[in-house]
C-alpha cells in the first residue's frame, strides 16, 4: 500500500527548486510514496517537472494572509487524502495550520513560530550542523539528530523539448548557429543581489562579439533591468540580444533555459533553475552567501568579493556604496565563464 505525504512547501522560486532535494530523498527512502506539494499557484508548472511529484495542489492564500477560515475549509477537504505525514518546509505558525485540520497524524517540521501541539513531530534546528537551507529540508525526512548522506540528491528538471524548439524558433533563437548566453539578471529579494547592468552589458558585449547569442530572462519586475543592460550595449551590437523578461511564463523559461550554452545569473530563483538544469554557470552573489543557498550542480563558478561590510543579508546596501558588486569586474566572469565552457560549446 502506497503511503501518501504532503509537502507544504515554500514561497520562493528558489527554495522550491531546492525542496526537490527532499522529494528525492523521500522517494529513495519510500518508493512507494505518493508526495503531494502545497503551495503557491505560480509553482505548480516548476513542481510539474520535477518527477517525484504526484501533483502540485494551489494554495490559495498569499503570503502573510492568515484567513482562518480558508485554512479550515482547505484542510477539512485535504482530510479525503488520508495523508500519512505532512512535511512543513515553511517555519511560520500559519503553515501548520492546514496539515492540522486535515487530521494528518505526523506533523513534522521545524519548531519555528510556537508550533507546539500542531506539529507532533517537532525538530529544534542546530543551524551549525546543517548550515544549507537544502541540509534543513532533506533532514526533515530522516530520523530527528541523524547525520545526512556526504552527498545530497541534487534538483534535476524535466525539459520538454518540443516546447522548446518551438519557444527556439518563436524568439529567433538558434543554438547550433550561434551558442547561446543566458543572463539573468534580476532578484525579487532586492537591489542587493543585482550584479550592475552596465557589468552585465560589458559581459554580453564581449561574448557577442565572440559570436554568441544573448537572452535577458526575468519577471516582468525586470523588464526595466533588462531594456538597461540592452542600452548600455554598442547599437551594432543590439539585435543579438533578446529581451524574455516578462515575455515567458515560468515553464518556458524553464525549456529556453536548458538550451543555453552558458548562464551568468545573481544570486535567484532562475540561477537554482538553471543548476537543476546543468548548465555551465556563473552566479555572482552580492549581500547574501552561498555558504547558505549555493547552485547545487557541479559546473558552477560562485563569485564574491571579500568585503569587510558583507554579506550583510540586506535588501539594499545600507551604506549605499554596493561596493561588493560594483567592484567584482566583468573580467572576472568572462573568465570564469571561460574556465566552463567546453570546447567546442554542446547544448544540451
Amino acid at each position: 500500500m502506497s503511503e501518501h505525504i504532503l509537502v507544504i512547501g515554500p514561497a520562493w522560486v528558489g527554495d522550491m527548486v531546492m525542496a526537490q532535494a527532499l522529494f528525492k530523498t523521500l522517494r529513495e527512502q519510500r518508493p512507494q510514496a505518493q508526495i503531494d506539494v502545497l503551495a503557491p499557484g505560480w509553482s505548480l508548472p516548476l513542481l510539474a517537472r520535477m518527477p517525484e511529484v504526484r501533483r502540485g495542489i494551489e494554495m490559495p492564500l498569499g503570503h502573510g494572509r492568515l484567513e482562518l477560515g480558508t485554512r479550515y475549509r482547505l484542510g477539512r477537504e485535504l482530510r479525503e487524502a488520508r495523508y500519512a505525514q505532512a512535511i512543513l518546509l515553511p517555519n511560520s505558525l500559519k503553515s501548520a495550520l492546514i496539515p492540522w485540520f486535515a487530521r494528518i497524524p505526523r506533523r513534522t517540521g521545524w519548531r519555528g513560530e510556537m508550533r507546539y501541539g500542531l506539529l507532533n513531530d517537532l525538530r529544534r534546528l542546530d543551524k551549525t550542523r546543517y548550515p544549507l537551507m537544502v541540509q534543513r529540508f532533506v533532514a526533515l525526512a530522516e530520523p530527528p539528530g541523524a547525520a545526512l548522506p556526504a552527498r545530497l540528491p541534487r534538483p534535476s528538471l524535466t525539459v520538454d523539448t518540443a516546447a522548446r524548439a518551438e519557444l527556439l524558433q518563436r524568439y529567433g533563437l538558434t543554438p547550433e548557429e550561434a551558442p547561446l548566453l543566458a543572463l539573468c539578471p534580476g532578484a525579487e529579494f532586492g537591489p542587493a543581489k543585482r550584479w550592475p547592468e552596465h557589468h552585465y552589458a560589458s559581459v554580453a558585449a564581449a561574448m557577442i562579439e565572440r559570436g554568441w547569442r544573448v537572452a535577458i530572462f526575468g519577471s516582468n519586475n525586470d523588464r526595466a533591468v533588462a531594456e538597461a543592460i540592452i542600452e548600455h550595449l554598442p547599437p551594432a551590437l543590439r539585435a543579438a540580444v533578446v529581451n524574455l523578461a516578462g515575455a515567458t511564463r515560468l515553464e518556458q523559461a524553464i525549456d529556453l533555459l536548458s538550451a543555453a550554452a552558458a548562464v551568468v545569473s545573481n544570486d535567484s530563483g532562475l540561477m537554482h533553475i538553471a543548476a537543476a538544469l546543468a548548465r555551465p554557470l556563473v552566479v555572482v552573489y552580492g549581500s547574501t552567501s552561498p555558504a547558505f543557498t549555493p547552485p547545487l550542480a557541479e559546473q558552477v563558478a560562485v563569485l564574491q568579493l571579500p568585503v569587510d561590510c558583507g554579506p550583510c543579508f540586506q535588501r539594499e546596501c545600507p551604506l549605499g556604496h554596493l561596493k561588493c558588486l560594483e567592484e567584482l569586474a566583468p573580467a572576472q566572469v568572462l573568465e570564469a565563464l571561460a574556465g566552463l565552457l567546453p570546447k567546442p560549446v554542446e547544448v544540451r
